[in-house]
């Protein structure tokens, strides 16, 4: 393919279409074939590439009109009636690509997951029914349950045989329904060998994901699913497990599993969330007796003396400051975190802020909240994303909220909505508005810039009725805006704000303040013309 710059247009289109169908997808691979077959048959004409445009016309049962955004993909459109992207765009998109490189390669590359899934869910079966049956009929023992889940795991997954990130999920399928088959059958040993295996399995993915150098993109589309679904496991086994008296044959297993929870901290550098929170529920609701997290905490304490020995300190520091809370070693927790950036250990402190909430805690609740609200400005900033910020801060308010609620802080709570605005403008707004503070509700509607006719209407009427005076600025504001777009529309709108802004004036009793604003502001504009007519023919001036 040559390099030009309609080339790399095409390579970035082409990688979004890769993006928006997947192969595995029976509906998506139907879609491909229809476009395919249709390219074949010569039917897309008038082809032409141009301002980040691809269009055709294609000659189908009836004519179509195609247009390609080479920009964003998923902006592209056809006249047909079909919703999303249809054959006559998939067409269109190989005729173009035929320009540049081979139509047949690119669907062959496309096809690729599909068929490795297929195949490795084949093979998977047979290789699966060759695996020792003996955890289910012999007596229980923790190293043989470990070897067969790695022996499993290995054949399964870590053969190389297969690498593609798609084909992780028809696998692990395969491994986890052998894993539950091969179960012991009392159930006391079922719910311990279940827990055993979802650490096991969860330490093995991810050291599979770092050892295929599968990026965090990559996880996430093709498999990131998997560690939450054995998050979800592991928390309602261990409760399970946590509530009933645990027979004295357990303790080997405890002590072992202790062991091999302390690995999910090294075993890899990516899926830092995924792994500290494996662990950190484990020692909440499995791991309860004192004395096992007391030796826990020396174990980190001197693996924390050797960090140059570890890749990724984060995690072994995060689980030090998770053990001293347990213990209720505050101090030292807090210096820990005082040792961390604001990006690294900010998402943390939510987990610790929940838990010592539902314990009533509230005394080590209202510290690690100041320390929250310290920090949470900078991590916003560097977590970026518009969507993810709000997310982040709504699920940050609920766990501020029972502290607040239960030990009447409600000057902490509106610290922390002034703290995280803009993404908290919507709880915020709700609490003036609630409590009357119309003024304050006014400044915060002018600090996020929204214009009067985006403003909820019945919150209006309510406020126009009470204190009509918070209004005006807000009306000042928008009608400026729209004068400064100097087109004839925006004029219109303006002169909509202006009457609302008279009427208002009038109820106040300021009839001079409004005459005064409009002579300052058509001296102001007066080489507008357009925007001086539209006043006129609105009786807001004299004609």
């Amino acid at each position: 393919m040559e390099s030009t710059p309609a080339s790399e247009q095409m390579g970035y289109f082409e990688e979004q279409v890769r993006e928006l169908l997947v192969p595995t997808d029976p509906e998506d691979a139907k879609l491909v074939q229809k476009g395919l077959m249709l390219y074949r048959q010569g039917v897309v004409k008038q082809l032409q590439i141009f301002n980040d445009k691809i269009t055709s016309t294609v000659h189908d049962v009836t004519p179509c009109y195609v247009k390609l955004d080479l920009v964003f993909a998923s902006m592209s459109s056809c006249s047909c009636p079909g919703e999303g992207f249809c054959r006559h765009q998939i067409a269109t998109f190989f005729a173009a690509f035929s320009k540049f490189g081979s139509v047949g390669d690119w669907v062959t590359a496309w096809r690729e997951p599909a068929r490795e899934q297929k195949s490795a869910a084949d093979w998977g079966m047979q290789t699966a029914k060759d695996l020792i049956k003996a955890n289910s009929i012999l007596k229980p023992d923790y190293s043989r349950w470990v070897q067969s889940f790695e022996v499993s795991f290995d054949t399964l997954l870590a053969s190389k045989k297969y690498t593609s990130p798609y084909v992780i999920p028809e696998l692990y399928g395969i491994y986890e329904r052998r894993i539950h088959a091969s179960a012991p059958v009392e159930q006391e040993w079922r719910l311990l060998y279940e827990l055993v295996a979802i650490v096991v399995s969860f330490r093995k993915l991810a050291m599979l994901s770092e050892s295929l150098g599968h990026d965090e993109d990559t996880v996430r589309r093709a498999y990131l699913h998997l560690f939450h679904n054995l998050l979800d496991d592991a928390e309602e086994l261990a409760v399970k497990i946590g509530v009933q008296s645990l027979p004295f044959a357990f303790d080997e297993f405890i002590e072992r599993l202790k062991d091999d929870a302390f690995d999910l901290l090294k075993c890899a550098n990516g899926l830092e969330l995924e792994r500290i929170h494996l662990y950190r529920h484990l020692w909440v609701v499995f791991f309860k007796k004192k004395a096992w997290r007391e030796a826990e905490l020396t174990k980190i304490e001197a693996a924390l003396k050797g960090l140059q020995d570890w890749e990724n300190p984060l995690v072994l520091m995060v689980a030090g400051v998770h053990l001293n809370l347990l213990i209720g070693n505050d101090e030292t927790a807090l210096k820990l975190i005082g040792q961390f950036s604001n990006e690294e250990i900010v998402p943390y402190l939510l987990y610790w802020i929940e838990y010592l909430s539902v314990l009533k805690a509230w005394r080590r609740v209202g510290v690690l909240i100041e320390l929250f609200l310290q920090k949470v400005k900078a991590y916003l900033e560097a977590l970026g994303g518009y969507h993810s910020c709000v997310t982040f801060v709504r699920n940050s308010l609920k766990s501020v909220a029972s502290f607040c609620a239960e030990n009447d802080r409600l000057d902490l709570y509106e610290r922390a909505l002034l703290v995280m605005l803009p993404y908290s403008f919507g709880e915020y707004e709700y609490l003036l508005f609630e409590r009357k503070q119309y003024d304050r509700w006014g400044e915060l509607q002018a600090f996020v810039g929204l214009d009067f006719y985006d403003l909820p209407k019945d919150r209006l009427k309510v406020i126009e009725k009470e204190r009509p005076e918070v209004l005006l600025g807000m009306l000042h504001q928008t009608a400026q805006r729209e004068i400064d777009q100097k087109n004839r529309s925006s004029y219109k709108m303006a002169v909509r704000h202006l009457k609302k802004l008279r009427t208002l004036y009038k109820k106040l009793k300021r009839v001079d303040d409004w005459e005064y604003f409009m002579e300052t502001l058509m001296e102001r504009t007066k080489r507008l013309r357009a925007f001086h007519e539209e006043c006129r023919r609105s009786k807001l001036v004299d004609v």
